[in-house]
């Protein structure tokens, strides 16, 4: 997911900090930003609505936050 990663660098935070912001553990996030794992639609909500996202936004469906 290269957006993850694009609105946690925008945002300021690393990957431990989002973890714990939204309650995955690190290596979900590291894994997320690697394409190793893909999330579910309720961890899409959490991410969504921690960037104030779409999950359209998020997953790359549209370039309308």
């Amino acid at each position: 997911m290269k957006r993850l990663a694009e609105l946690r660098k925008e945002k300021g935070v690393s990957q431990i900090e989002l973890a714990e912001q939204i309650s995955f553990s690190h290596s979900v996030i590291s894994r997320y930003e690697t394409g190793g794992l893909e999330p579910n639609i309720s961890n899409l909500k959490k991410m969504a609505t921690y960037f104030n996202v779409s999950i359209d936004y998020l997953v790359g469906y549209s370039d309308e936050r």
